[in-house]
């Protein structure tokens, strides 16, 4: 056992040496000033140690609650998920009948892709969020990877997307009826629900995903890249570690709502409604389904069926 303890000892030693003669202890502050940059110059240490106008907040935020409400909006919405499912349980429509060719082959290409893209930032982000709990190094590091290649896909496919979908997307009259009855998923019953080809629950994550989502590259590329020059800092007499402290309080606040958003539509898809994920893979949506959950759509579909 003392040879055990002992090699384990000298192991993790050579280790820690290794590792902490590679990364410094104290990054090294470069004798160099780029333009309206304050970031990488010897004022550095000056902009991080005294608040300026946003440090204070930021490092509350930080501190205490950041991770405190990542944690309880993933527990909440998974938790009224869950007692969703054991109650009322998932409404079941016949796919035996007609269909209706609702999305075509481009159109579903570009929801996979946006779809994959948030399946890799979402988790990807919360494991940055808890990176002190995950004990940080080379898997949050990973993570970090990770959520800037599910950002090139979110930028690839959330532009043909919003342009292909913008118009249906668009609030109606239908949409307030829809938040009145919950969209009828609260009882087990088949009820006519009114819908367009969205409904608003589909249209809310829309809009949420598409500008939070680009609120979120914004945002994220000023903390990625970090060190700019931007002449609208100097007339606003921001320093830099200002508007990245901003950046990280927008983008972290933008992250609950899609996360919990994110979840909702998961679960819509996946389990609310038996089926309901084929028309994303065939293109083809069933009658039965259409008539109750998208009742105005279905009228639209049956007089294009007569002209």
């Amino acid at each position: 056992m003392k040879r055990a303890i002992v090699f384990i000892f000298v192991t993790l030693s050579a280790y820690a040496g290794k590792f902490f003669g590679q990364v410094p202890l104290v990054e090294k502050i470069e004798v160099v000033h780029h333009g309206g940059s304050r970031l990488n110059s010897p004022e550095l240490l000056h902009n991080i140690l005294h608040y300026q106008k946003w440090g204070e907040l930021f490092v509350y935020l930080q501190t205490h609650w950041f991770r405190v409400l990542f944690l309880g909006i993933t527990v909440a919405v998974l938790a009224v998920f869950l007692l969703h499912y054991l109650i009322i349980g998932p409404k079941k429509f016949s796919h035996e009948g007609r269909a209706f060719y609702v999305y075509s082959l481009f159109k579903r290409v570009v929801h996979w892709t946006a779809a994959l893209s948030f399946v890799i930032i979402v988790p990807t982000g919360l494991m940055m969020v808890f990176g002190k709990e995950l004990g940080g190094g080379e898997l949050v590091r990973c993570a970090r990877y990770l959520h800037s290649v599910g950002t090139v896909l979110f930028i690839v496919s959330a532009i043909p997307m919003f342009l292909m979908w913008l118009i249906p997307m668009l609030p109606s009259i239908d949409d307030i009826k829809w938040f009145f009855m919950l969209g009828g998923y609260l009882t087990k019953r088949k009820v006519v629900v009114p819908a367009g080809e969205f409904n608003a629950g589909q249209k809310m994550w829309f809009w949420v995903a598409m500008l939070g989502g680009f609120a979120m590259v914004i945002t994220g590329a000023m903390m990625y890249f970090q060190d700019f020059d931007l002449e609208i800092l100097r007339g606003l007499k921001w320093d830099q570690i200002d508007l990245l402290r901003v950046a990280a309080i927008v983008h972290n606040f933008i992250g609950m709502a899609i996360l919990a958003l994110f979840i909702t539509h998961l679960y819509m898809s996946l389990f609310a409604i038996k089926g309901s994920l084929d028309s994303m893979k065939s293109g083809y949506k069933s009658e039965e389904e259409i008539k109750y959950m998208h009742s105005s759509f279905y009228k639209k579909l049956l007089k294009k069926e007569k002209k």
